[in-house]
Formats: C-alpha cells, structure tokens, sequence
C-alpha cells in the first residue's frame, strides 16, 4: 500500500493519490478557506468507512439487505495538548432495514471488536464506543 502527496499551494493545500489514483485533498483546518479535509477528519472517516465495510459484508454473508447505514463519528481530544491526539472516539450507527436486532447489533459489534483494522490500531491510542440505532431506535 502506498500513497504519493502533492503540494498545491504555498500554504497547506496538498493532494494525495494511491496507486489505483483515487484522489483525496488535505488542507489545514484553521484555514480561511480549507480546500480539502484535515488529517485528523480523515481518521474519523477511515474508522467509520473500514467498519461500515465490515457491517455491510457480515450482514450480506447472513443474505440481510440494508436499506440504509449512516455512522456518525465524533473525536475528542485534548485541548492544547502536544500532540493533540484523539483520547476518545465515540461512533453512532444508524441502520435501516428488515434486520433483526440482535443480527444489526452483532455486525457492528464483530466489526469493531475483532474485524475492522482501524478501530483496532486506534484503540491502542483511544477509549473507542459505539452505539447502534435500528430503525431508529437504540439497541
């Protein structure tokens, strides 16, 4: 796995590419007009992405459909600490579909208990949780 950076501007705009040239901008987030996602945002996005990846496919294996998942991911770290590290990570899943609940709840919970790599390297730094919401309602 390998991934090439490009700087854009004079200031912190930069462009990365893996080897399949998939693209994703970087800018700082105190930036007047950021012109990509900071590196701590992408974190955030990579834990939600590998284990909705993992949700997907667990619940396919066992022939259920999603109708829809939705994770909200929120970093906390520590103010005016150097390096500003997450300290906890707190995910959300919102599912939907004819899923019974305790199918939904043991996807999300093999996924970021034993099969998603990110969560797994991230909870070597932070306190990681979740919750999963089925059909709206907390389970």
């Amino acid at each position: 796995m390998k991934v090439f950076l490009t700087r854009l501007n004079d200031a912190y705009h930069f462009e990365t590419k893996n080897e399949r040239g998939d693209v994703v901008h970087l800018d700082n987030k105190s930036e007047e007009n950021p012109q990509g996602s900071s590196p701590m945002d992408l974190i955030l996005r990579g834990v939600a992405g590998c284990s909705s990846i993992d949700v997907v496919m667990i619940l396919k294996k066992q022939h259920l459909e999603l109708d829809d998942l939705q994770v909200e991911v929120e970093g906390f770290r520590e103010d005016g600490a150097i390096p500003n590290v997450f300290k906890k990570i707190h995910l959300n899943f919102m599912l939907k579909g004819d899923i019974p609940e305790a199918k939904a709840k043991r996807a999300v919970s093999l996924s970021m208990e034993k099969y998603c790599s990110v969560s797994k390297m991230l909870e070597k730094a932070a306190e990681i949780s979740f919750e999963v919401n089925l059909n709206e309602k907390l389970i």
